[in-house]
């Protein structure tokens, strides 16, 4: 089990990176596009992912994961105004996350903690919110492709580029690596 924390940060850093690497693709006008009415835009995305990442990472080991003071259905109302402020928001959130999971020990993934007062291991929680952000980033990514459409740069392997990625692959040796260093 040593090896999960390293492993998880790393699963972490790769959907905060997937999503900087949309924002840089997509114009400050589009952060605040979406579909329809009852879509969100990337800016309210970004919103809703620091207000849950503070209220489960703020005092992890100590209180329930669904702050009092988090006022869910608000972050769904679109207040931010520029690119500055949302990259301040999606920051604030990450500092918050990444402050909780450097300061956790092997010891304290065994560890209860309530989140909405059902009962989960400190393991359970890590991966319930690494599910729960990639799935938001990914929303991120598909909106930046529509918006950026034939300009869009794949964050993977594009397509028809299948066959010349694996032949890099398997042109060098067996080595470990996690699919995140290819970003």
């Amino acid at each position: 089990m040593k090896t999960y924390l390293p492993s998880v940060i790393k699963l972490f850093e790769y959907y905060k990176e997937l999503g900087e690497k949309t924002f840089e693709q997509v114009s400050e006008e589009n952060l605040f596009w979406q579909y329809n009415e009852a879509s969100n835009n990337i800016a309210t995305i970004v919103k809703h992912l620091s207000g849950n990442m503070i209220s489960r990472w703020t005092d992890l080991l100590n209180s329930d994961g669904e702050k009092d003071w988090r006022n869910r259905d608000f972050e769904f109302e679109n207040d931010i105004e520029s690119r500055e402020q949302m990259i301040a928001v999606w920051n604030k959130g990450w500092a918050c996350l990444f402050d909780a999971l450097n300061n956790l020990t092997e010891a304290d993934l065994a560890k209860q903690i309530f989140i909405r007062n059902m009962e989960h291991t400190v393991t359970e929680a890590i991966n319930r919110q690494l599910t729960h952000y990639a799935y938001h980033v990914g929303q991120i990514v598909f909106i930046g492709k529509m918006v950026v459409n034939e300009k869009w740069n794949s964050l993977s392997i594009p397509r028809g580029g299948s066959k010349k990625y694996n032949k890099e692959k398997f042109s060098k040796s067996k080595r470990k690596e996690h699919f995140t260093d290819n970003l």
